[in-house]
């Protein structure tokens, strides 16, 4: 590819990715109030980190986002998920009746909601992020 080309690609993706992980965030903290969620918010911030992947090389991406601390995140997120789950037995409801978590049903419906998100989201992204590197890997 022409140099110029590169140049050109690299900075517009300066300004294209911080965008990109931010639409995650917003999806990520909106979800519940209007379409998007976990699912979607981590698919996008692993879209984001995969871009800068392909634009400024797989190594330099796994210097920012090493891939032992991407594994922690996939185990983090699944244990948030689980631990609100749990946590709402120890509490005295069913596995994830967000009722028990606060006293006022409507905000323990909202944490709930939010800290399964939350987990659902860090645990795509990472997945995703580490599927893109395991592969990248591969067909080097």
């Amino acid at each position: 590819m022409d140099t110029r080309a590169v140049v050109i690609l690299r900075e517009v993706c300066k300004i294209i990715i911080p965008a990109v992980l931010l639409f995650a965030l917003y999806v990520q903290f909106h979800g519940e109030y209007g379409p998007g969620g976990g699912f979607q918010a981590g698919v996008i911030f692993a879209a984001g980190v995969i871009l800068y992947a392909l634009v400024f090389g797989r190594e330099t991406a796994q210097r920012i986002l090493p891939l032992t601390t991407v594994r922690i995140f996939i185990a983090a997120g699944v244990l948030l998920y689980a631990g609100v789950g749990v946590g709402t037995i120890f509490l005295g409801g069913n596995f994830l009746d967000y009722n028990v978590l606060l006293h006022d049903p409507k905000h323990a419906q909202h944490l709930g909601i939010f800290l399964i998100e939350l987990g659902v989201g860090i645990t795509v992204a990472a997945v995703m992020i580490t599927i893109f590197y395991l592969l990248d890997e591969f067909c080097e």
